[in-house]
């Protein structure tokens, strides 16, 4: 029976990978496992994921059969008489000293990405991000101040034809070349509430906090869509602020920079936010 078990668990863990690898950036029907990396960070992510996933099964499978042995062991009827012993030092030693060694274990390489994943410095481009009640801005203080505010797009206007998405797709993508270390600045409009960034195909979870300025970094392998949302339950439109960037090659965004020039113009940008945000909701 135990065999049984054992098999059908690993078999499960298994379908987890398949599903992973298979997986793209938006999420299916049955899906399960971590979305396909589009960025080393990510790849360190689900190779550390993997990593503890090996581990704890062991542990499991480990803590299992003790349990097991246990209960067939000192049971009422195999163990009539049971000891009054009390302390055994070499033990409580032993159970101590392995836990402490298992996050020894996980420590090290876990600061080690954290580290990795905090900052780079060579860095090429920088987007700013602010999160707003229940959209989000963007800045490109690098390439002429270029800005514009993001909004879901409701679903009755929802083009599939497009490779819109429900929930998901906006109104202003965010553009961004591939294979170039891009900074993302990270804050909320001074007088709003906490929100958080988070891209899971790029291994990136930011809170945007008001009067605050997070910073982490990417750097993008795949061109495509991919989507994101806040992650931290901002008010009653919080399901509603979804994040779609589009990854290009350089030669794409350069071309997308200069039509961005003559679209998010300062005065253009300002009236198009107010007569979307006067009708959004």
């Amino acid at each position: 029976m135990m065999k049984k078990l054992i098999l059908s668990f690993f078999a499960f863990l298994v379908s987890m990978s398949a599903f992973s690898v298979l997986a793209d950036d938006a999420a299916k029907p049955l899906q399960l496992g971590l979305r396909e990396a589009a960025t080393p960070q990510m790849e360190r992510i689900i190779s550390f994921h993997n990593g503890l996933l090996i581990l704890i099964t062991v542990i499991v499978i480990v803590v299992t059969a003790l349990l097991a042995w246990v209960l067939i062991r000192y049971n009422a009827k195999a163990n009539p008489k049971p000891s009054k012993t009390t302390h055994n030092v070499p033990l409580e030693i032993i159970w101590t000293l392995i836990p402490a060694l298992i996050v020894a274990i996980i420590a090290m390489p876990s600061l080690k990405m954290l580290y990795y994943l905090d900052r780079n410095d060579n860095i090429e481009m920088t987007l700013k991000i602010t999160g707003y009640q229940w959209y989000w801005g963007y800045e490109y203080p690098d390439h002429d101040g270029i800005s514009f505010t993001s909004y879901m797009i409701p679903e009755d206007e929802i083009d599939e034809s497009k490779g819109q998405k429900r929930l998901l797709s906006t109104d202003n993508p965010v553009v961004l070349p591939i294979d170039t270390n891009i900074a993302l600045q990270i804050t909320g409009d001074p007088t709003d509430v906490i929100h958080a960034f988070t891209i899971p195909a790029f291994g990136v979870k930011k809170d945007a906090v008001p009067g605050r300025m997070n910073e982490t970094w990417v750097r993008i392998e795949k061109p495509g869509t991919y989507f994101g949302q806040c992650s931290e339950i901002c008010g009653k439109n919080h399901a509603y602020m979804p994040i779609e960037i589009k990854a290009v090659t350089k030669e794409e965004f350069e071309a997308w920079l200069e039509e961005a020039k003559e679209e998010f113009s300062m005065n253009n940008n300002e009236t198009m936010t107010v007569a979307y945000y006067e009708g959004a909701y």
